[in-house]
């Protein structure tokens, strides 16, 4: 059994929007979760969803689904206090229903609306293959490490620098054991799960991710977004103009 786990508690500081969470920004039609939802719910590996969702949001989220057609959705939970306690919820959640060590779940920001079918398809079976798998991209920038913010004194080398995305898969025997041992051990905050179990000093396998699978999080995001939603909806009227020779 394969189950995307969507985590959607932010509440967009830094898109600064505060009347509402990024998520349920609209773009191309649609809120950003929903076309995040989609992409799971319509993938032919992908047998169930789960969301843990801001606790006053969830009724909306649900008028959501129901209004744009979601399936698979199998509970939407609320979420926690910080992103990790969030994936909590929804790991749990997951564990209710799927009994089976070796069952995979899809770890997921509910802001990757451009995910592909493809990267969807490379995260199950990598994670069937190595009970992990994280979706990375090489750094392109050179990278200087500083904790004041204001000065650096060293640098890493580029090309051994990996850019992480989502969804990150994972065994539910694993996932399951890397939240019990955080919560003995104090590890109460990690950025991502891949994080975690380098924490908790287990490698995880990564493989190759997509560059346009963009997590939005700030304005410019948001502007990336659109732009390529914009670019999409132009290349299919163009095809259609070319079909019907208009």
């Amino acid at each position: 059994m394969v189950t995307a786990m969507l985590f959607a508690g932010g509440s967009g500081v830094r898109m600064e929007s505060s009347d509402l969470p990024k998520q349920f920004l609209e773009v191309g039609g649609k809120p950003i979760i929903i076309h995040t939802m989609e992409h799971f719910s319509k993938h032919p590996m992908v047998d169930a969803i789960v969301v843990a969702c801001k606790a006053d949001w969830i009724d909306y989220l649900k008028e959501l689904t129901a209004q744009f057609g979601v399936t698979k959705v199998r509970k939407i939970v609320p979420g926690g206090a910080t992103g990790f306690d969030s994936i909590h919820n929804g790991v749990i959640a997951t564990a209710e229903f799927s009994l089976d060590n070796e069952d995979i779940i899809l770890i997921c920001d509910g802001v990757r609306p451009m995910l592909s079918e493809k990267l969807i398809t490379d995260c199950i079976e990598h994670t069937k293959k190595y009970k992990t798998a994280v979706p990375v991209t090489p750094s392109i920038d050179s990278l200087l490490y500083s904790t004041d913010g204001e000065t650096c004194g060293k640098s890493y080398e580029r090309n051994t620098m990996y850019i992480t995305q989502a969804p990150q898969g994972y065994t539910m025997e694993r996932i399951l054991w890397a939240h019990e041992e955080a919560y003995k051990r104090g590890i109460l905050n990690p950025v991502s799960s891949s994080e975690l179990f380098i924490e908790l000093g287990v490698k995880v396998h990564i493989f190759k991710g997509e560059r346009f699978n963009i997590k939005v999080t700030t304005p410019e995001d948001l502007i990336t977004l659109r732009s390529q939603f914009y670019y999409e909806n132009y290349k299919r009227f163009a095809k259609e103009e070319l079909k019907y020779g208009i």
